[in-house]
């Protein structure tokens, strides 16, 4: 029997400089064999994390239209994979396009990128933040950072350190909301180390992935994280071996930027460790054949 293709509707926005989003998301899903197709949310000069003066372009108008359309060829995805949105309308949107396409063995990712530091992003109202809610309780797996994940359940941020019981309780009440797994990206138990944490609804377990933590603030790194986290899970890995295998890749590239003396803001410095990362998702792929 012939196993179905490795797709994947990548629904985030377009930064033409400083890597992230879907600048990000579409090297990290070829090199892993995920053949992507981008929807994207907004086009913008550069991401909004430090520059000013950036030109922003809400796509809100074209998105269904261009969902609609890809409908009508025949389009098929293993995976719909949302992040940055432009608008609160998008978000409606976006619900509309997971029931386009979901089917049966669909896996529905949806990172909320919202914010961090405690704060939103400055193109996010907070009505947009609330609506937020809702769509990743459409989800399969939601993988928020902390400033998100305290948002999106009404808690107050928590800057940490944190505990495995505390990292458990916030994982399980994402949980709660509908989707079967969650992963909270910039847990930490000391300091010196920084990582994620997982949980399954279906068997229950929390596990932790750290990694010595590199100081400093390195824009697209939330975006290179989920997008190979998604790439574990649709070659076969579990929770863990994805969100594991998400966390070394992003240190790894964290170590090169920082090596590089160059300005953060334009993106992590994560070519040089593609290779690496598509043997071991082809590893996988043979192994679970």
């Amino acid at each position: 029997m012939q196993q179905r293709e490795l797709t994947c509707a990548a629904i985030h926005d377009l930064s033409g400089f400083g890597k992230c989003s879907l600048t990000v998301a579409l090297p990290v899903l070829s090199a892993c064999g995920v053949e992507a197709s981008a929807l994207p949310t907004a086009v913008l000069s550069t991401h909004t994390g430090g520059f000013a003066g950036y030109i922003y372009r809400d796509l809100t108008p074209e998105l269904l239209p261009m969902a609609k359309h890809w409908e009508s060829v025949g389009a098929r995805f293993k995976a719909l994979y949302s992040g940055f949105l432009g608008s609160g309308e998008q978000i409606g949107m976006v619900e509309e396009i997971f029931e386009m396409f979901r089917e049966p063995e669909s896996l529905v990712l949806v990172d909320p990128v919202m914010g961090d530091g405690g704060r939103l992003y400055s193109t996010y109202t907070q009505e947009m933040a609330d609506g937020m809610v809702r769509l990743c309780r459409r989800a399969d797996v939601v993988a928020p950072n902390m400033t998100e994940a305290c948002h999106i359940l009404g808690l107050p941020y928590d800057p940490g350190p944190y505990t495995r019981e505390g990292l458990e309780s916030l994982l399980r009440a994402l949980c709660g909301l509908g989707p079967r797994q969650a992963v909270l990206t910039g847990a930490w138990l000391q300091k010196g180390e920084l990582g994620a944490a997982c949980f399954d609804r279906e068997t229950g377990e929390m596990r932790l992935s750290l990694r010595p933590e590199i100081p400093g603030y390195f824009h697209g790194t939330g975006d290179l994280f989920s997008s190979t986290l998604l790439c574990g899970l649709l070659n076969g890995m579990t929770l863990y071996e994805a969100c594991d295998t998400a966390v070394e890749f992003t240190h790894r590239t964290i170590v090169t930027t920082a090596k590089s003396g160059g300005d953060t803001r334009f993106g992590p410095k994560f070519e040089t460790h593609l290779p690496w990362l598509a043997r071991l998702m082809e590893e996988k792929r043979k192994s679970c054949e």
